[in-house]
């Protein structure tokens, strides 16, 4: 009998104890300030990462290097077509510069942003690529993601990725 009062006056003991530290987490959650972010426009968003790919374009077409490299964060990683990773804005600069000393005269990039998601600071862009020649015909197509990161009130690639399509038969 004893050792059923000692059990019902444990079990009441650690019903106690437990209601009360869960009024003690209630209490705590109703004084803290809750904060809210803004919601996203994605849709603007978007199009705030595609007018960034427009210049980056220009720069490309027109084998601006430095302009180029400006979009990079200084700690970027960049995992380019076929080579090692490549880290910081000095490796990217020597990859930069070796890929518009091979790009053929009359040759054209385009870059379409297909899909970002993240927020006002950190977004991540899928896309495409496409090179065509003099004529406008396609030389070959390509897909990227780039992470990019708003630092300084201006967003910066941290991170990329891409790579051509196999090309047809």
């Amino acid at each position: 009998m004893k050792s059923t009062q000692l059990l019902v006056v444990l079990f009441a003991t650690l019903m106690v104890s437990f209601s009360c530290k869960q009024a003690d987490k209630a209490e705590d959650v109703s004084s803290t300030e809750v904060t809210t972010t803004p919601a996203t426009d994605l849709n603007a968003l978007k199009a705030e990462i595609q007018a960034i790919e427009d210049e980056w374009e220009a720069a490309s077409n027109s084998k601006n290097g430095a302009a180029i490299l400006d979009f990079y964060a200084d700690d970027a990683v960049s995992f380019s077509n076929n080579q090692p990773m490549l880290v910081g804005k000095e490796a990217i600069k020597k990859d930069i510069e070796a890929g518009l000393a091979k790009q053929k005269e009359g040759n054209t990039v385009s870059y379409e942003t297909l899909d970002i998601y993240g927020d006002q600071n950190l977004v991540t862009e899928t896309g495409k690529t496409t090179v065509t020649d003099a004529s406008g015909k396609v030389i070959y197509t390509g897909k990227y993601m780039a992470v990019w990161q708003k630092q300084d009130g201006k967003w910066k690639t941290i991170r990329d990725i891409y790579n051509d399509d196999a090309k047809e038969k």
